[in-house]
């Protein structure tokens, strides 16, 4: 499987945030994006999830077969926001997801085990600290397989003891073969990341 972003540029408000971005990655490479806040890191994202169309170039993605025949199709996208209902349970919530996205990978309980939530999935999404509501959206990336993770400041709300169990989860994907692109501030412990810097236009 291979993703191969050419020529992207990306506008926000009819106005250009970047251009000229080109990058591949293939099963087990990972792409950290950095730079400023306004530099277009969460469009390109959006971009490669298919949520957004890009002022120019192509995304295209190749070797996926008809399980994944597009980014859109093969990426889990986790942005800012946690996508989850604070009145429904975690487990709830983590339920709808998994039934959404198909491609069940691990039991609820199981993911929630995952990223060191093991004992509250009865609890409202509400009631949880800003932590462990990232932690919660996280094993989103657990209860379905998608080969291409999408990260928008994965660690935001995240301990260092937190940040430390992704960086492995994450290197763990990328062993079985999967691709990331993950925009950040914070070094992720990704070794052998490859990195692209976007600067404001």
């Amino acid at each position: 499987m291979r993703l191969d972003a050419e020529s992207l540029s990306g506008a926000r408000g009819g106005d250009t945030v970047f251009s000229g971005v080109s990058f591949a990655l293939s099963r087990g490479q990972a792409l950290v994006v950095t730079g400023p806040n306004g530099a277009g890191k969460t469009t390109l994202l959006r971009i490669l999830a298919g949520l957004l169309q890009p002022a120019a170039g192509r995304v295209a993605l190749s070797g996926g077969g008809t399980a994944w025949p597009d980014t859109a199709s093969a990426s889990h996208y986790l942005g800012h926001l946690d996508a989850m209902k604070t009145a429904l349970s975690v487990e709830e919530n983590l339920l709808f997801w998994q039934r959404f996205a198909g491609h069940a990978r691990m039991s609820v309980p199981k993911a929630l085990e995952t990223v060191g939530l093991g004992e509250i999935g009865h609890l409202p999404f509400g009631y949880l600290s800003t932590g462990q509501r990232r932690r919660a959206a996280l094993a989103r990336l657990f209860v379905s397989h998608r080969p291409l993770w999408l990260l928008d400041e994965p660690t935001s709300g995240l301990d260092r003891a937190s940040a430390g169990r992704l960086a492995g989860l994450m290197e763990g994907h990328l062993r079985e073969g999967g691709m990331i692109v993950a925009a950040t501030h914070l070094p992720l412990g990704l070794a052998g990341a490859r990195e692209l810097r976007m600067e404001r236009e």
